[in-house]
């Protein structure tokens, strides 16, 4: 049975903090309530064996099972002595086929038409397992099945893979299962793989033709100072010319030199760099910092916080659609959200509706928000929440796509501005010298010098 550590008031206002074994944060919600305790905070505890474990946890069988396992692995192994190398390369490969975003799709599609058909979850899973392609996910549903007939939810199995679904994605199934509104999270999971995959394919479009430009133009550059620039100079000093390179050229030349005598300290200034950024980002200090960065920072920033405040939203109108009180609506929503200055603000909320002030204020506070979201939730406190958060949803979905569309505008002007500042350089680094030569205006000087 699983733990949980909640944190609770009591009727002198008193919070006292504790674990308690339940099967679902919904149990443990209501046991707490019968006790005479508000909830303020419960939170599942991981459980050790998951990050040390790598092959499937919930797989069971018994002695026959064990046997025909055995049989079939002799007979696999003596057939793989006959192969050829190039046929073990090829059943390496079927066994174990990366999963796509494209396969963690298609799974959540035929699962959610089931659920949207009545199936329930064992019997959904089976019949989505036996028309799964590709074996490795296979594997995976077959895991999270046992794990339902076991009596467990589908998520604590789902994040023991989460190198395969992601964290936003595992955590809406979640929400889904512990509001009673599966489908429906099911729905919100398959439009946050398109929406991902659509921004990702937009991105790539944009930028990989642009960044490879960019290198392509870097490296001829590095190379024609490194190669031409010499050339062209002795051919100077072999004809006896007074000319001498544009003074940018020679810069340039020296600061390429100075480079290459000294990379392994601008290498290993590189790589400390990096290894302290991340190592910073992953201090309480340092996550703070960089989470209220993405909120702040140029172009996607706008975007980032629109995307976490529309799924809060969206998750919080499930909780409130299957009866649950606003404070635990939002303390289950928050585990769609990854970030901390948004889960901050989450805990303030909810520590406001318990002390008798407003949740909207810490989020209008931050003035992250739109003033017309932040208004529109203070008209549903006063007339129907759960009807006016279904149109801000809405709102937010086209403000999120107009926000979007603005980005993928400017993205490509950006872009364009910089290949352009490096090419301008390489003409006037490279291409100046070369047109001197051309022209032979260096001949004049050579010649006077013998006269």
């Amino acid at each position: 049975m699983p733990t949980y550590i909640y944190k609770a008031m009591t009727k002198q206002g008193q919070i006292v903090k504790n674990r308690i074994n339940e099967s679902s944060k919904i149990s443990c919600i209501k046991k707490l309530k019968r006790n005479e305790l508000a909830p303020i905070s419960v939170v599942q505890t991981l459980r050790l064996e998951k990050r040390q474990k790598r092959k499937p946890r919930n797989f069971r069988y018994s002695n026959s099972e064990r046997k025909k396992i055995g049989a079939q692995k002799a007979e696999n192994t003596a057939k793989m002595h006959k192969m050829t190398v190039r046929e073990r390369i090829l059943s390496k490969f079927a066994i174990e086929k990366k999963i796509t975003a494209r396969d963690i799709r298609i799974f959540t599609q035929n699962f959610y038409l089931l659920k949207k058909a009545n199936f329930n979850n064992v019997h959904a899973l089976s019949t989505v397992m036996e028309n799964t392609e590709n074996p490795s996910l296979k594997l995976i549903i077959e895991d999270i099945l046992y794990g339902v007939e076991a009596g467990e939810f589908m998520h604590t199995t789902m994040e023991y893979y989460s190198n395969i679904f992601p964290y936003i994605y595992i955590n809406l199934i979640k929400v889904g299962e512990l509001s009673g509104s599966l489908d429906l999270s099911l729905k919100q999971a398959i439009k946050y793989l398109d929406e991902s995959e659509a921004l990702k394919t937009k991105l790539k479009r944009i930028l990989i033709p642009n960044i490879g430009m960019f290198i392509g133009i870097i490296i001829m550059l590095f190379v024609c100072v490194i190669v031409g620039v010499p050339a062209i100079q002795n051919i100077f000093d072999q004809l006896g010319s007074t000319e001498q390179l544009p003074w940018i050229t020679l810069w340039f030349a020296n600061v390429v030199d100075f480079l290459m005598k000294t990379w392994y300290l601008w290498f290993t200034i590189f790589v400390g760099t990096i290894v302290g950024i991340v190592l910073y980002i992953r201090t309480p200090v340092g996550r703070y910092h960089f989470d209220t960065f993405k909120y702040r920072m140029p172009i996607f920033g706008k975007l980032i916080y629109l995307i976490d405040f529309s799924r809060l939203l969206k998750n919080m109108l499930l909780n409130l659609q299957n009866g649950i009180r606003i404070q635990d609506a939002l303390d289950v929503s928050k585990s769609v959200i990854n970030n901390t200055i948004m889960l901050s603000m989450i805990d303030v909320a909810v520590n406001n509706i318990y002390i008798g002030k407003s949740w909207i204020e810490p989020f209008e506070q931050a003035k992250f928000s739109n003033p017309m979201t932040v208004e529109m939730l203070k008209i549903g406190m006063k007339t129907d929440l759960t009807e006016m958060m279904d149109k801000l949803v809405e709102y937010m979905d086209i403000d999120i796509d107009n926000t979007l569309d603005k980005i993928m505008k400017v993205l490509p002007e950006i872009a364009y501005a910089i290949v352009g500042i490096v090419l301008i350089f390489f003409v006037v680094v490279v291409l100046v010298p070369c047109i001197q030569i051309y022209m032979g205006g260096f001949l004049f000087s050579a010649y006077s010098s013998y006269i």
